[in-house]
């Protein structure tokens, strides 16, 4: 298995509604600020994560279970964001949604268990020596060999020199790294990367002492290389478990028809076997045993957990056991309501034996104040400019209906103000937008008032 030949299947995700999110806001001594960092209040709930950061920062959280409960719009997937935010780009964060796992090609526990292995990093660390510099020379050397009766040419090996601003070197390669700089179209004066171990060769580019004086040029210039020809780098890579399920997942397509015929169709999802899963196991296992690998267990978050059923819950006991787990973050806003699959009753539509491996985190609902901080930041990521009396009014009517719907106001106000010439929102903007767009309790009592008008 060749861990430079891995490609990461990382999903790409924006998410608008948490841009302004940039970490929890805590103090050195993990006390919250009460706005900091994109967050106003939950203060209590901000420094329960930043505890959890810490335990998976010191790797004393893998395979424990957080459950971030709350009212909907009280900051759950926030949260989950800062926590991601704070662990940085190299801790991998995979977000889901409970729904995801309903699919009619892959079963239930296969999803669970691919976002799971996409949860879990594995820091690679190799030591590589390199040949780098500037072709000067590209000479085969070639021998007559008998071959069928008749005497053909063959290539024995190849000399190539390679110069750097320190020096020059000259090198004695073996014919097939010859047909590498072949396909790669090596030439005299092109800047290559020989990998020492594997005999991999990759063109850089074409020195820049050759640049010409066009406005447009096909050719890459680089500069010389700096340093010795031969060198040792020390390179670390990030992969997830994920990615190297994928790469040796594929099978290599063969030469017949029918082969070319498959990889021509889009692929459909294909489930990958336990048994590939436990061969990877073997392997990442060997890497970390010798050294040159570091497992790092990440965050997979799953919002809206209610909505798994009771199969995928008997799954995540076992999977939060298993040796390479991650750390789970649920989020959900449900109370007392049936579990998924089953008549049960249970708190958050979660079963009682998963509840109890959680640490749960509860999340408050926003006072006035807190609600118009949070408006005016959003106000000032969308590049909105409102004043005093339109915030204040958006607070009321944040109270009256819900934080969700006054923040949705403010895009279509801004786009009334432009209509009419103006640059800032003003507060008879924002009434006419409330009375052109109803929220959802508004919706249920005309629909309560009126309900014989409407089909049943």
């Amino acid at each position: 298995m060749r861990i430079e030949e891995v490609a990461s299947t990382t999903k790409s995700q924006r998410v608008a509604t948490h841009t302004h999110i940039k970490g929890l806001g805590l103090g050195e001594d993990g006390t919250a600020a009460v706005l900091a960092a994109g967050f106003v209040g939950q203060e209590q709930a901000r420094e329960a994560c930043g505890v959890v950061v810490d335990m998976i920062r010191a790797k004393k959280m893998a395979g424990r279970a957080l459950m971030l409960a709350g009212a909907p719009g009280t900051g759950k997937t926030a949260l989950a964001l800062g926590i991601a935010q704070e662990l940085g780009t190299k801790v991998p964060f995979c977000p889901m949604v409970a729904s995801e796992v309903y699919s009619s090609e892959v079963k239930k526990t296969e999803v669970l268990m691919e976002h799971f292995r996409r949860a879990i990093g594995l820091r690679i660390k190799e030591n590589k020596e390199v040949y780098e510099g500037e072709v000067t020379e590209l000479t085969p050397e070639e021998t007559e060999a008998p071959s069928g009766g008749q005497m053909q040419r063959t290539i024995t090996h190849v000399v190539i020199g390679l110069r750097t601003v320190k020096g020059t070197k000259q090198l004695k390669l073996d014919p097939l790294i010859y047909d590498a700089l072949q396909k790669e179209k090596v030439l005299p004066g092109d800047v290559i990367y020989i990998e020492a171990n594997s005999g991999s060769v990759k063109r850089v580019g074409r020195c820049d002492a050759y640049a010409t004086e066009f406005d447009l040029e096909v050719e890459e210039y680089v500069p010389l290389p700096k340093g010795d020809v031969h060198k040792k780098k020390a390179i670390v890579q990030d992969v997830t478990l994920h990615d190297l399920d994928a790469a040796n997942a594929k099978p290599a397509g063969g030469q017949d028809i029918m082969a070319v015929m498959g990889q021509m169709m889009k692929p459909k999802k294909t489930e990958i076997t336990d048994k590939l899963r436990q061969e990877i196991n073997k392997v990442v296992n060997k890497y970390i045993d010798q050294g040159t690998a570091e497992l790092v267990p990440g965050v997979l978050f799953i919002d809206e957990v209610h909505m798994l059923d009771l199969e995928c819950f008997t799954y995540l006991n076992r999977a939060l056991e298993s040796a390479l787990a991650p750390i789970v973050v649920f989020a959900t806003n449900r109370g007392v309501t049936q579990v998924r699959g089953t008549d049960m009753m249970s708190p958050h539509g979660v079963p009682a034996d998963l509840l109890d491996r959680l640490l749960i985190i509860r999340t408050l609902a926003y006072t006035k104040p807190e609600a118009v901080q949070i408006l005016a930041i959003r106000a000032q990521v969308e590049s909105i400019n409102i004043d005093e009396e339109g915030l204040a009014l958006l607070g009321d009517i944040s109270e009256r209906t819900s934080l969700r719907h006054a923040v949705q106001l403010l895009t279509p106000a801004a786009t009334l103000a432009d209509t009419n010439g103006r640059d800032h929102v003003s507060r008879s903007d924002l009434e006419e937008v409330s009375m052109l767009f109803r929220d959802a309790k508004h919706s249920a009592r005309i629909l309560a008032e009126q309900a014989d008008k409407y089909i049943h």
